[in-house]
C-alpha cells in the first residue's frame, strides 16, 4: 500500500485511464512503491508533476501491417511504437513480434526501458514497440515481407537522433536485416545508426548477440561477490528459455565456473545433471529453430519434462528465469528457496510477480531485478550506437570490457541507492531510485512538464 497520497493519486489516475492494462498498471505500483520511500523529501516532484509525467508516454503510435504470404493470401496484424521518454536522450527500446503484443505490454516494457536505459549511464532514452505477428512458422520471404510493410509505417517516426528501435521476442538478425534495408531503401540514406542489433557486415556490435546473457551474469557476479562473498565457481544454476539470453547467459555461467542444469521453451523443459551441452543447445535452437526436447536425443542422460514452468522444480543454488513475464508466482518461488537457492536474477523482462520477489526478500535471497540484471542488452545496443557515430567497430574484448563495467557500476549504483534510502541490499528500490533520479532531475532541468 502507498503511504504517500501524491503517490496513491497518481496510481489511481494510472489504472482509472486503462484499466485493462494489467502489466503496465504492475510495473507503475512496483516503481511508485520504491518512489515512496524519497517521495516526501523531493516536493519538487508533486509541484512540478514529475512523477504524473513520467508514468504517461510522450507519444504512442499503433497503425496497421498489411502483408502477403507465400499463397498470396493478405493479412492484417497492428504495429506498435511507445515512445515514453526522450529526456536523456532518444527514445531506445526493442520490436517484439509476437501474437500477445498489445498496448499493456508495450507500455510496461516501455516503461522499464527508461529506468533500465538511465541505469546503463549511456544517453539514452526509453520506448518499446511491435507488432502482434507471429514469425514462428513463417518463410523467410514471409517475414521480410511483413518487416517491409512494418518498417514503411514505422520509418517516418524514427532516426537516430530521435528514436532507435532494437530487436526483442521475435525479431533476431534476419528480422533487423529486412527491416534496414527497407529503412535504407525508403530514405535513400545509410544511416546506420537508426537500428541496432544488425548484422557484423552492415554496422553491427560484436558482443551484441551475447550482451543480455553475459551482462546478467556479470551483474548476477558482482552481486554474489559484493553481497555474500561468493562467486558462480561451483555453483548449480537453473536458467529458464532458451533463446538468446538464456543460451549466452549459460555460456557465461560455465565460463564463470558454474554448472547449469535446465533450460526451458514455451512446451517444456530439459535437466541434465551433467552440466547442459551448449554446443547441442546452439545447434537446435540457433541452428534449426528446433524445440528443447530435441536435447535428449544427442544426451544420454538427459531428460524432458512437459510444461515449462516446472523448470524451478530442478534445486540450484542460482535462478536466472529468461523466459517471459510472470512466468515464477509465489508458489514457485516458495520451491524455489524450500530447495536452497540463494541468489535469483530476472533476465527477462519482469519474469517474478510482486508476491514471488517477496517471497525471495522475506527469505534472505540475493535479488536482482531485470531493469537492472538484463540492462546488458541495451546497454550494447548504445555501444553499437556510439560505434556507428564513430563510422568504427572494437574488437570483441574492448565490447566486452565495457559491457562487464557498465553492469558491475548499475550493480553498484542500485546497491548505494538501497543503502542511502535505509533498505540496504533491496536492489529492487535501488535500482527504481537511481534510475528515477538521474530522468527526474534532468526534467527538472529541461522543463519537461
Amino acid at each position: 500500500m502507498l503511504k504517500s497520497e501524491y503517490l496513491q493519486h497518481v496510481y489511481t489516475q494510472v489504472v482509472t485511464r486503462d484499466p485493462d492494462q494489467r502489466e503496465f498498471h504492475q510495473a507503475v505500483l512496483e516503481v511508485l512503491e520504491s518512489l515512496d520511500l524519497i517521495v516526501d523529501q523531493h516536493p519538487e516532484y508533486e509541484k512540478h508533476g514529475i512523477i504524473e509525467t513520467f508514468v504517461e508516454p510522450e507519444r504512442m503510435i499503433s497503425f496497421r501491417v498489411p502483408w502477403v504470404d507465400d499463397n498470396g493470401q493478405v493479412h492484417v496484424n497492428r504495429g506498435y511504437r511507445i515512445q515514453f521518454s526522450s529526456a536523456i536522450g532518444p527514445y531506445k527500446g526493442g520490436l517484439r513480434f509476437h501474437p500477445t503484443v498489445n498496448l499493456s505490454i508495450l507500455k510496461f516494457l516501455g516503461f522499464e526501458q527508461i529506468l533500465k536505459n538511465s541505469l546503463t549511464g549511456l544517453p539514452m532514452g526509453g520506448a518499446k514497440g511491435g507488432a502482434d505477428f507471429d514469425p514462428k512458422g513463417k518463410s523467410d520471404a514471409e517475414v521480410m515481407r511483413f518487416c517491409q510493410s512494418f518498417m514503411t509505417e514505422l520509418n517516418r517516426h524514427i532516426g537516430q537522433f530521435v528514436d532507435v528501435p532494437a530487436g526483442d521476442i521475435g525479431v533476431g538478425g534476419r528480422e533487423i536485416g529486412y527491416m534496414f534495408g527497407q529503412y535504407r531503401r525508403i530514405r535513400g540514406s545509410y544511416d546506420a545508426g537508426v537500428l541496432t542489433g544488425k548484422g557484423l557486415s552492415f554496422g553491427g556490435s560484436l558482443v551484441r548477440t551475447e550482451a543480455t546473457g553475459y551482462g546478467l551474469c556479470y551483474l548476477t557476479a558482482e552481486m554474489l561477490k559484493a553481497m555474500k562473498g561468493e562467486s558462480f565457481d561451483g555453483k548449480t544454476v537453473v536458467i529458464s528459455g532458451s533463446g538468446n539470453v538464456a543460451i549466452f547467459a549459460t555460456e557465461k555461467a560455465a565460463q564463470l565456473g558454474g554448472k547449469v542444469v535446465a533450460l526451458s521453451d514455451s512446451n517444456g523443459y530439459i535437466h541434465d545433471p551433467n552440466g547442459v551441452n551448449l554446443d547441442v543447445v546452439k545447434d537446435i535452437k540457433l541452428g534449426r529453430r528446433g524445440r528443447i526436447k530435441e536435447y535428449v536425443d544427442a544426451v544420454p542422460g538427459s531428460t524432458y519434462t512437459e510444461g515449462f514452468r516446472g523448470i524451478w522444480n530442478v534445486p540450484c543454488d542460482v535462478a536466472l528465469p529468461c523466459a517471459t513475464q510472470n512466468e515464477i508466482d509465489e508458489e514457485i518461488a516458495k520451491t524455489i528457496v524450500k530447495n536452497g537457492a540463494i541468489a535469483v536474477a530476472e533476465g527477462a523482462n519482469m519474469p517474478c510477480r510482486p508476491e514471488a520477489i517477496r517471497v525471495f526478500q522475506e527469505a534472505g535471497l540475493l535479488f536482482a531485478p531485470a531493469k537492472a540484471a538484463n540492462a546488458g542488452g541495451v546497454a550494447t545496443s548504445g555501444l553499437e550506437m556510439s560505434q556507428n557515430s564513430m563510422r568504427y567497430a572494437w574488437p570483441f574484448e574492448e565490447v566486452d570490457r565495457r559491457l562487464k563495467d557498465i553492469m558491475t557500476t548499475i550493480f553498484h549504483n542500485a546497491y548505494n541507492a538501497s543503502v542511502e534510502c535505509g533498505v540496504p541490499g533491496d536492489l529492487v528500490v535501488g535500482a527504481n531510485i537511481a534510475g528515477f533520479k538521474k530522468v527526474a532531475d534532468v526534467m527538472l532541468a529541461q522543463g519537461l512538464i
